[in-house]
């Protein structure tokens, strides 16, 4: 794909700051959401909407941008809305009664994505290595299964938005429902292991003391990267 330069319109937003600043769980859990677009056409998708749809969309709205389509990283409430410890978490649902789009998800994770949030007719299921276009942007999708089945990445023009799959320092847990530990680390070993170490890493969380960093960065310094075997990953992750 061409250099995009100034058409590419991305946008990191922590919950509780930028977004959904009265909701006490919006800043106790720290999540990001994104925004992903083409500032010639006006067009964008939202990552992982949850907490307060409102707010996303007003931000969409100051920026001139219509909400064409959202990418879900995977199924869990804080990042897809649903029910949590007790408390009910805005997301897909609240946002599809107010603009009809389609909402981008791995396969494997559709079954997830329906039970925690109740939709269904808008999920749009994809395979590893599908591209889901905006305007003149092109979203490759990186199935990245461990913290649950069919958890995805995002890779956007040398930035690679993770989800809970990696963070800046760890990565997911593997002992939530659907989990599986050996997924996890082939997915960090091998079906991560082509990404440049140019390319910035974006998470899911502000779980560190920056908000983002490049992938060599993140292979020198955390510490979920460092087992080199099966046995020496299970040791702590089993």
């Amino acid at each position: 794909m061409a250099e995009l330069g100034d058409r590419l319109y991305f946008r990191q937003l922590l919950a509780g700051r930028d977004f959904a600043r009265n909701d006490p769980v919006a800043r106790s859990m720290v999540n990001f959401a994104y925004a992903i677009g083409d500032r010639e056409t006006g067009q964008a998708l939202l990552v992982d909407p949850a907490y307060a749809i409102a707010d996303l969309l007003a931000v969409l709205d100051a920026d001139e941008m219509t909400p064409v389509g959202v990418l879900a990283t995977h199924y869990h409430p804080d990042h897809v809305g649903g029910e949590m410890m007790g408390h009910a978490i805005e997301g897909i649902a609240a946002l599809l009664e107010q603009v009809d789009l389609p909402i981008h998800v791995q396969a494997a994770e559709v079954p997830w994505v329906e039970r925690t949030t109740g939709v269904s007719g808008s999920l749009v299921a994809h395979e590893p290595g599908d591209v889901v276009s905006v305007g003149a942007v092109e979203v490759t999708l990186v199935h990245t299964p461990g913290h649950t089945p069919g958890s995805q990445c995002f890779l956007v023009e040398g930035c690679l938005v993770s989800g809970d799959t990696l963070f800046l320092d760890g990565c997911g847990r593997t002992d939530l429902p659907g989990s599986d530990p050996m997924a996890m680390y082939e997915t960090l070993t091998q079906r991560l292991r082509h990404i440049p170490d140019e390319t910035i890493l974006f998470p899911g969380h502000l779980y560190s003391a920056a908000p983002s960093q490049s992938m060599a960065e993140t292979r020198r310094d955390n510490w979920v990267l460092t087992p080199r075997t099966p046995e020496e990953w299970l040791a702590i992750f089993g």
